[in-house]
């Protein structure tokens, strides 16, 4: 899918990490990609070599990324996290278990009342993600 025609597209703002970021979550979601990536050049107001400004895809879904060259006094918080439907349990684990590790648990994965089976986990780089198992 061109970025051009997705109308809404979620946002994530790193400070030096969004190339690592990427690779972890193209890694764990099949049917994932780097879509393209600028970076910062010599002179340019960013540490060279970081990330410019990059489209991503998890399963069909486009994200855009950068590594601000400006450090601000806030980063990502679980109010406002993405959200995964796992299609199964072997999926669910094996994502809960790549965002989790180096990050941290917010909710153990483990059957709730809305959910037979849910896991929300905040990982190495700030972003939270609510994991749950398809119906």
């Amino acid at each position: 899918m061109d970025s051009r025609k997705q109308k809404f597209m979620t946002f994530l703002m790193f400070e030096g990490q969004a190339e690592a970021a990427m690779n972890l979550y193209t890694s764990l979601f099949d049917n994932s990609e780097i879509i393209s990536i600028q970076r910062y050049g010599p002179g340019e107001a960013g540490e060279e070599g970081s990330v410019l400004q990059a489209v991503f895809s998890l399963h069909g879904q486009q994200f855009m990324c950068i590594d601000s060259h400006i450090k601000h006094g806030f980063t990502f918080t679980p109010a406002m996290s993405i959200y995964v439907t796992c299609d199964s349990e072997a999926e669910l684990d094996r994502v809960y278990a790549g965002l989790s590790e180096g990050g941290s648990v917010l909710m153990p994965l483990g059957s709730y009342p809305f959910s037979e089976r849910f896991g929300w986990v905040q990982d190495p780089y700030g972003v939270s993600w609510q994991l749950n198992l398809a119906k």
